[in-house]
């Protein structure tokens, strides 16, 4: 890629990276990716351990006269409204991030400030007994994951050369999976209560969070983000821009079609397949480890290859395609067996789309000045849909009584997903 230069007002070029005085970045070592996957994964722990297993089980209403359904109901609403807070909370992070000027580190205050808003609420969400102080705990949860999400997604573009940047992708999304294992694995295993399993969680945000935000580089602004904005330059480049539109939207639908059919597993487990509770956590400690292992092996392959053709779009289109069918055999042969199929199936789509669609996005940031704030909302958007699905799929079970449209809604979002993202044109990397 060449070093970047700034954008003249109208013109059609789009972001490059680089470094102080306009040098473009090195490459950086395993060292920088070890501190950035560590980073990630202890974000993605603390963000789906309680989606997947805590809230549901602080949320489960089964005893009471309202019915499960209730439950699943309550939970969709919780996960949603802490969405929404996530999607305001990370651009304007970033942004803030990005007009940072001097000397002084960027990104890592904002990484520290996130850490730290989500070690303390997520304690808080342990101790809360209520849907409403359950859901207005959450919310911090989701806003500081969002802050320290903007602030460690900026570094790709901040610190990584094009050719890295499917590699650092793949690093953040194997995380998604792996950390989706450690959580639950350790609150299943151990045989953690509901409290203990969110200050196990608490305790490790504050402590990994802050050595890998501390540990990480953080070098200063090139300069192009915080130079005066040209007369005539759009201040949210990225509405404004095609390619970088439709792939935002092509991310939210097909993010929302992996939470419809991932989110309420274990719901699904108790009441679709009619497992009792043990067996039911359990099985989706199992589940969560078969998917894991594809989403892994997806996303270290799709991110390399991708990094070798320098060609993002097709895979991207491909993985959401593949997403689509691991949500229609849930659909056609509702069992266990089939199920287990279907969550590897997903996994080598979900983790395929991850990777190259973040590398994909940032190939088509639309500022040199707004990496932080652009990549936020790419950020939020892959978690609003993630967010967002289970609020869907409870209105979903609450409609006809069982999980079958959940999956069928999974497999047509998905379909779209693909077709979305195919409408943002690719951008040929030096």
């Amino acid at each position: 890629m060449n070093a970047p230069t700034p954008r003249a007002p109208g013109s059609g070029s789009h972001a490059s990276t680089g470094t102080a005085h306009g040098a473009a970045p090195k490459k950086v070592g395993a060292l920088w990716f070890t501190l950035f996957t560590v980073a990630w994964l202890v974000i993605w722990t603390v963000q789906l351990t309680p989606l997947q297993l805590l809230l549901p089980l602080q949320l489960d209403t089964s005893d009471s006269e309202a019915g499960w359904v209730a439950g699943v109901v309550s939970s969709g609403l919780v996960l949603g409204v802490g969405g929404l807070a996530g999607v305001i909370a990370g651009p304007i992070a970033g942004a803030l991030s990005d007009r940072k000027k001097g000397s002084r580190p960027r990104r890592r205050p904002f990484a520290l400030i996130g850490v730290w808003i989500t070690a303390a609420c997520l304690l808080l969400t342990g101790l809360g007994t209520t849907p409403l102080t359950i859901g207005a705990s959450w919310v911090g949860v989701s806003i500081g994951i969002a802050i320290a999400s903007a602030a460690f997604t900026a570094m790709i573009a901040d610190q990584l050369p094009v050719a890295q940047r499917g590699a650092a992708s793949s690093s953040a999304s194997s995380a998604q999976a792996v950390g989706i294992v450690v959580g639950v694995g350790t609150v299943v295993v151990l045989g953690l209560g509901v409290f203990d399993g969110y200050l196990v969680l608490a305790i490790a945000m504050a402590v990994l969070g802050t050595a890998t935000a501390l540990l990480l580089p953080d070098p200063p602004g090139t300069g192009l983000e915080t130079r005066e904005r040209e007369l005539g330059e759009p201040r949210f480049a990225f509405l404004h821009d095609r390619d970088f539109r439709w792939m935002l939207i092509g991310r939210l639908v097909v993010n929302i079609g992996n939470a419809l059919g991932t989110a309420l597993f274990l719901f699904f487990l108790l009441y679709g397949i009619g497992q009792d509770p043990t067996e039911a956590e359990d099985n989706l400690l199992l589940m969560i480890v078969v998917y894991t292992v594809f989403v892994v092996a997806a996303s270290i392959i799709a991110g390399l290859v991708s990094d070798r053709i320098g060609r993002r779009r097709g895979l991207t289109i491909v993985a959401a395609l593949v997403q689509a069918v691991s949500a229609l055999i849930i659909v056609i042969s509702p069992t266990f067996t089939m199920t287990m199929v279907a969550a590897g199936l997903m996994g080598v789509g979900y983790g395929a789309f991850m990777t190259t669609g973040l590398a994909f996005a940032t190939d088509l940031l639309p500022s040199e000045k707004d990496h932080a704030r652009d990549l936020g909302v790419v950020n939020v958007i892959a978690a609003l849909g993630q967010l967002l699905g289970p609020v869907i799929g409870a209105g979903l079970v609450s409609l006809v009584g069982g999980f079958w449209l959940v999956f069928a809604a999974a497999a047509v979002l998905s379909l779209v997903g693909a077709g979305l993202t195919a409408l943002a044109r690719e951008r040929p990397q030096a």
